[in-house]
């Protein structure tokens, strides 16, 4: 009888983890373990079998209560098809159901007899980054890019077979992808040892790709950036990564944006915000000052005795907001610009200003504390 395995140590999570801790520790292990990224690893095959399979049981409140009774969910043994598990790390398809297919001979838990099926797959997602200026980032761009990646064979259209011959189904798997052991009551699938779950094998591999149906080149793309992204937003392009294996669905391309700053605007959430500087003068008496935005200059009035750090917001005047919700606010924060050195004339209108505004703003401070006014003060 097999060992029943530990899903939480496999995890490395507690038995009292929650949901999410779950979910954040499989995606970490996944993507360390998961086949793309270690072809040919048979070890890492193994462990991503694990992985998968612990997260499968933990992950559904069912199948964990049932673990956690004592259950043996999941503790039948090795063999299991890694592609059973793929819908946890991002691929389609696939519940309890199609995991139940896998392990009693492709059995649906109908009981109706999976049709035969070479095995599905798709391209290598990619990744790079796109570096913006500011005004692109906050008004969108098309920009131009150039991506390595994999592009179908020229010489075969793809396929992986010399010009004149095609490939053929399988004779082991039938076409299927999987092949079933039996293991006493159960039957238990696994990639086919022949085609390593293609459901094809190629007899005459074509001579430029050597059968992978593949070449390496750098593909140009003119790429729209919405409006609004910001420092690390992740622009998903579905289909233009890399094309899969012999004509199967290509995987996606992920665009990364690197966002300039700005000398004027600075984020703040999902809003923008201007330090603008004000005149002793502009503060005591009130102005209308003239200040920046996204489309050019407004005006605003700053009322008399305005303090500092004072903020007026332009609502919906600020940068889009990503996925279609409108805008956000232009937020300008009024300052003092008080002059680090003074002109003999400029000192003494200061002079004469400070003995016709003689009162002192601290005093309130030692009234409210019963002490009365500072020492040295009159």
């Amino acid at each position: 009888m097999p060992e029943r395995p530990d899903h939480y140590k496999v995890l490395g999570v507690g038995k009292n983890a929650s949901a999410d801790e779950i979910k954040k520790a499989y995606r970490k292990l996944a993507r360390r373990y998961h086949p793309d990224r270690n072809p040919g690893d048979k070890q890492a095959e193994e462990r991503f079998k694990e992985i998968s399979l612990a997260h499968d049981v933990l992950s559904d409140a069912d199948k964990r209560r049932e673990y956690d009774r004592g259950g043996s969910f999941g503790g039948l043994g090795g063999g299991f098809d890694p592609s059973a598990f793929t819908q946890n790390f991002g691929g389609a398809g696939g519940g309890f159901g199609d995991m139940l297919s896998n392990i009693f001979g492709g059995q649906r838990a109908a009981g109706a007899r999976a049709e035969p099926r070479a095995r599905e797959a798709r391209g290598r997602d990619l990744e790079t980054e796109v570096s913006l200026s500011f005004a692109e980032a906050v008004h969108g761009a098309q920009v131009a890019l150039t991506v390595p990646t994999s592009t179908p064979c020229p010489t075969c259209s793809g396929t992986g077979a010399r010009p004149g011959t095609s490939p053929k189904v399988c004779p082991v798997c039938h076409g299927r992808g999987v092949e079933g052991q039996n293991q006493g009551i159960f039957s238990i699938n696994q990639p086919c040892s022949r085609c390593h779950g293609s459901g094809t094998i190629i007899e005459h591999p074509c001579p430029t790709c050597e059968g992978s149906g593949q070449q390496r080149s750098n593909r140009r793309l003119r790429v729209n950036i919405p409006a609004g992204v910001r420092e690390g937003s992740r622009i998903k392009l579905s289909g233009k990564g890399d094309p899969g294996v012999r004509g199967v669905p290509p995987g996606d391309l992920y665009v990364i944006t690197r966002v300039a700053d700005s000398p004027i605007f600075k984020w703040s959430g999902e809003n923008l915000e201007v330090e603008v500087p004000l005149t002793i003068p502009e503060v005591l008496r009130g102005a209308v000052v003239e200040v920046p935005t996204l489309s050019g200059t407004k005006r605003l009035r700053v009322p008399a005795g305005t303090r500092h750090g004072t903020v007026q917001r332009l609502r919906g005047e600020g940068p889009p907001r990503l996925g279609g919700k409108g805008n956000g606010d232009l937020r300008y924060k009024f300052v003092i610009d008080v002059p680090a050195s003074l002109s003999a004339e400029q000192d003494e209108a200061v002079e004469r200003l400070s003995k016709v505004m003689d009162g002192n703003p601290r005093a309130k401070l030692f009234a409210a504390a019963g002490t009365g006014n500072m020492a040295g003060e009159s």
